[in-house]
């Protein structure tokens, strides 16, 4: 039985790499999954899905993949599983596209992701992929403090930033994972 799962975890965590390694193992055991990325996300090209690690893998985009999916709803029907990486940028119409694959498809959809943005509020595919989606997994990374990480603080030469655009594409120049108490304080780094 296929499943809608969705795998959020803060920055730094290895949603990317997790979802590299998946479909790795799909591709190993002479399966057909196929990656995908929201068009917003640039940072390593359009075609791109880089992990922090260095693992890189060509992908499609999931408006495009959507689009042919309207166009003809047998499209999907060659694929044995659909990952999506940088899921937070979706829509809530995409997800809902995506729940629909899962149960008239028959086709896992495995989805990796940020549940918050840099003020701790939900992106709207995101929260999409709560309210919906069969399994919620977290991939957990810690704080300098060696805490749980759960927000995800943008910050720039004069600390954390608390105002502004959802999106602001970045990676560690621009991000950093901290604990809620950290997070509160303002402290990206001990004293």
């Amino acid at each position: 039985m296929a499943k809608l799962i969705f795998n959020y975890g803060a920055m730094g965590s290895s949603k990317s790499a997790n979802a590299l390694m998946v479909l790795y193992n799909y591709e190993e055991r002479n399966q057909n999954p196929i990656l995908l990325k929201p068009n917003i996300d640039t940072r390593d090209g359009q075609h791109m899905v880089k992990s922090r690690i260095g693992l890189t893998h060509q992908c499609d985009l999931l408006n495009e993949f959507l689009d042919k999916y309207h166009e003809n709803n047998e499209y999907v029907d060659q694929f044995d599983a659909i990952i999506v990486d940088e899921v937070q940028f979706a829509s809530r119409e995409q997800i809902d596209d995506l729940s629909d694959i899962v149960d008239f498809h028959n086709i896992p959809v495995i989805c990796y992701g940020l549940r918050c943005d840099f003020q701790n509020v939900s992106f709207p595919g995101s929260m999409r992929l709560m309210e919906i989606c069969d399994e919620i997994k977290e991939i957990k990374t810690i704080c300098w403090c060696g805490k749980k990480a759960v927000c995800n603080a943008r910050y720039n030469e004069n600390g954390i930033v608390k105002e502004g655009d959802q999106v602001v594409l970045g990676s560690n120049e621009s991000y950093i994972s901290l604990c809620r108490k950290h997070f509160k304080l303002g402290q990206l780094k001990k004293d």
